[in-house]
């Protein structure tokens, strides 16, 4: 087990995000020449499912691009938490990837999409046709001509052969072996190892980019879907970008923005290319029957890994909750809960299991903690429940720690702050008083948050819809973004609209 020093806490700046969500689904481009018309008797009688149905290995079996594809996909679903099932969001893709394949440059090319179990905002492609869309990126869209945006880009890439191109350059072979055997140790420094293994498949060069989108612009712009979309969500993923940095070392590396660079005078080359299709707002943008597709669609964390709510964290699965101090704030990140607070203090919270009979106090003694301070374990109890506390210092910290069994589970905190802070056992005393098991009725009374679409009514205003809404103490904020609304826009009586509300 490794240790843990002041190296393994949180930044004292707080970011508010989550790295954790995916459908998959097969979309091959073929037009029908034409079509007889038989009887409905007929055709019950002749017509009945495939005992052998085209998938996209089938498809591309023969194709080393495709063999590519299908060797990495395990590796994208681990870092990205597994795919993300919702029914008519994959009737909605596949209507999307179905159009555009059409039009696209190799029509008879064969795309397995897969919507991503993940908050990030971000999408990419693998050779052979492999996409992938997070439903972070779904949430933040608003109709279904900014989805075919991202998507037709990331055709292009695969139409380009740029992942061929990219993996040459890459020596991918050793890539694939050091991330392969990164991917079993299941650790935190293999899930790291993942992310960063991912973002080198995701990168393309700057000139593969614009290619990609003057290929995508025209794609959209024949395929009938508003072609300015592409700027228009290039915009709208930079102001998310924005908010989810709340100061300069927040760690985007899972979001599109990492691997795709939007500067300004991409915006406005992709702008220039959709001119060719006619004036902007001359096309049906696909709201209405995106938003109904998106609607219920799981926001921010899955129930797997539990809820921020304000200041507390619940786990319903788990079954456990604590709460951190006023001004703190909780970042529910793949390997643990970690929050940040005033005075450059920050706590961190994660769970291992302990199948042995030791007792608590040998635990803590047991070489995962650095600096451990002689003498300091004491046996306690915290909720009703055997713990152990102890301090620990290293480098210009001072550690708390706590340590509390539940059945063959350790739950463990540890409260960080600079030497000799006089917050340190204030702060570690309230968040430790805090834990306790949920009952069946709560666990059971937790609900994810999710996408709703609503109606505005006569007096409703951004103010008064924005504060009912859950999931961010920044509710106006995040209101405007995921509507993509200006600051001095304003909700209009019959707007259907995007809100989050469990």
């Amino acid at each position: 087990m490794p240790q843990i020093s002041a190296l393994d806490m949180p930044s004292p700046s707080p970011r508010f995000r989550r790295v954790h969500a995916p459908a998959t689904l097969l979309v091959v481009g073929m037009l029908l020449a034409g079509c007889q018309t038989l009887g409905s008797d007929v055709y019950l009688a002749t017509v009945k499912p495939s005992d052998s149905p085209q998938t996209a290995e089938r498809a591309g079996q023969a194709d080393p691009r495709t063999r590519i594809g299908a060797s990495e996909h395990p590796r994208i679903l681990a870092s990205y938490g597994g795919e993300y099932r919702d029914e008519r969001t994959e009737k909605l893709l596949a209507r999307i990837v179905g159009a555009l394949t059409v039009v696209s440059e190799n029509p008879q090319q064969a795309y397995r999409i897969t919507v991503l179990n993940s908050p990030a905002v971000n999408a990419f492609a693998l050779p052979g046709g492999y996409l992938y869309v997070t439903r972070g990126l779904l949430a933040l869209a608003n109709d279904a001509s900014e989805v075919a945006a991202v998507l037709a880009h990331e055709m292009a890439h695969v139409t380009a052969n740029h992942g061929i191109e990219r993996r040459q350059r890459e020596q991918a072979e050793a890539l694939n072996d050091r991330v392969a055997s990164e991917v079993l140790t299941d650790g935190l420094t293999g899930k790291q190892a993942i992310a960063r293994g991912k973002l080198r498949l995701a990168a393309f060069s700057r000139n593969q980019e614009l290619q990609a989108d003057v290929i995508g612009v025209r794609m959209l712009g024949q395929a009938g879907y508003d072609p300015y979309a592409a700027a228009r969500f290039l915009e709208s993923m930079d102001a998310y970008s924005h908010f989810t940095s709340v100061d300069a070392s927040a760690d985007q590396s899972l979001d599109f923005l990492s691997s795709h660079p939007n500067a300004p005078q991409r915006v406005e080359l992709a702008r220039s290319h959709a001119r060719a299709f006619g004036p902007e707002g001359s096309v049906d943008r696909g709201r209405d029957y995106y938003l109904d597709g998106i609607n219920g669609l799981l926001y921010g964390d899955s129930p797997k890994e539990g809820y921020v709510r304000g200041k507390e964290f619940l786990h319903p699965v788990l079954g456990v909750r604590f709460e951190v101090p006023e001004g703190f704030r909780i970042d529910n990140k793949a390997e643990a809960v970690l929050a940040t607070g005033p005075g450059d203090i920050a706590i961190r919270f994660d769970g291992v299991t302990e199948a042995s009979s030791r007792d608590l106090v040998a635990y803590i003694g047991s070489g995962w903690v650095s600096g451990l301070v002689p003498g300091s374990v004491r046996e306690t109890t915290i909720g009703g429940l055997p713990a152990a506390t102890a301090r620990a210092s290293a480098d210009q910290w001072d550690f708390d720690i706590s340590v509390v069994k539940v059945k063959d589970r350790i739950y463990r905190f540890l409260t960080a702050a600079p030497n000799g802070s006089a917050a340190l056992t204030p702060t570690a005393d309230a968040v430790r008083s805090s834990f306790r098991q949920l009952t069946a009725g709560e666990m059971q009374s937790l609900q994810p948050l999710r996408i709703r679409i609503l109606v505005s009514a006569a007096n409703d205003t951004v103010a008064s819809l924005s504060a009912r809404m859950r999931g961010t103490d920044r509710k106006a904020e995040l209101f405007r973004l995921i509507n993509a609304m200006g600051p001095n826009s304003v909700v209009r009586p019959g707007d259907r609209l995007k809100f989050i509300s469990e």
